[in-house]
């Protein structure tokens, strides 16, 4: 017979125990319980609730980072059908690395102490990557070019699908945290995709300053919005939106499919996303009780 038995104990009965093994108490069966069996039972009890109008906010994120993805890859079209230069380019580096430096000066306290430190280590990439880039030029001269957009498609795929939305993919200045794995993936799938770009490019010059832009987004653009952020979510709010709106007006201005695209992935992800997690949360269902696994708590005291 299945189910729980619940019986009056009897005053000659030992009171009834919650144990491992129901032959340590002969008196009951093994299937008895008492009222007292599930009066610590806990529900939903690390259910978080969330808000629509903050999970909405919170994605905004998402948007801006797909945005910065977007303006890498008109640059890199441009560059490809010869509307954009070599000085150009790498008048357009120094400014973005210029304002780079800027907003991490005015958010980071710490940054501000180490930054002669920081140029000098810029300085070092900035030579290796000029040094290197007859090698990156005809890294890919053997593969045909519908390989390289497919590859470079499916790596940055790749590099949104894993990005760290919630901070910065390098570690921020001062932070002892090591990135995550995934993270790691993700930059490192960037990095190869712009690679891959800049073989198909004519020359060093044009090689050295697509990379160097590509690198200077995909390495410093998620730190500089992270340390915004934590400077002034308000800010960081304008900055997204204006951010995105550029990115729009300036794929339309490309293509209009592409802007048809971009503007259903900001929907999608800024709107429609946030509504289904809210929408599901309803059925997370959730019990907690002593049967857990039990949580160790150290007490370390000097």
């Amino acid at each position: 017979m299945s189910g729980s038995v619940k019986e009056e104990p009897s005053p000659s009965r030992p009171k009834w125990r919650k144990v491992a093994y129901g032959g340590m108490q002969p008196e009951y069966d093994d299937n008895y319980t008492d009222e007292s069996f599930l009066e610590d039972m806990v529900m939903n009890t690390n259910v978080v609730k969330r808000d629509l109008l903050k999970v909405m906010l919170d994605s905004v994120s998402i948007s801006q980072y797909i945005s910065i993805v977007a303006l890498v890859i008109l640059v890199w079209m441009h560059t490809l059908n010869s509307n954009l230069d070599e000085n150009s380019l790498l008048l357009l580096d120094t400014s973005l690395l210029g304002l780079g430096f800027l907003v991490l000066l005015m958010t980071e306290e710490i940054f501000s102490m180490n930054f002669f430190r920081y140029i000098l280590k810029v300085a070092f990439f900035a030579s290796g990557l000029y040094v290197l880039s007859p090698v990156y030029q005809t890294l890919t001269r053997s593969i045909s070019s519908d390989s390289i957009w497919a590859v470079t498609a499916a790596l940055l795929i790749l590099h949104l699908f894993l990005h760290n939305y919630s901070g910065s993919t390098i570690r921020a200045p001062g932070s002892h945290k090591n990135p995550s794995l995934m993270s790691c993936i993700s930059l490192n799938s960037s990095v190869v995709a712009s690679v891959f770009i800049a073989s198909r490019l004519p020359s060093r010059l044009h090689v050295f300053a697509v990379l160097l832009f590509s690198l200077q987004v995909f390495l410093f653009a998620p730190l500089v919005t992270f340390c915004v952020k934590k400077y002034s979510s308000r800010l960081h709010l304008w900055i997204s939106f204006a951010l995105m709106a550029v990115t729009l007006a300036l794929v339309y201005s490309f293509h209009k499919l592409f802007f048809v695209l971009l503007m259903s992935l900001f929907v999608f992800v800024t709107a429609v996303c946030p509504y289904w997690l809210i929408r599901i949360q309803e059925y997370k269902f959730e019990i907690n009780g002593p049967w857990d696994e039990a949580k160790l708590c150290f007490d370390i005291t000097e």
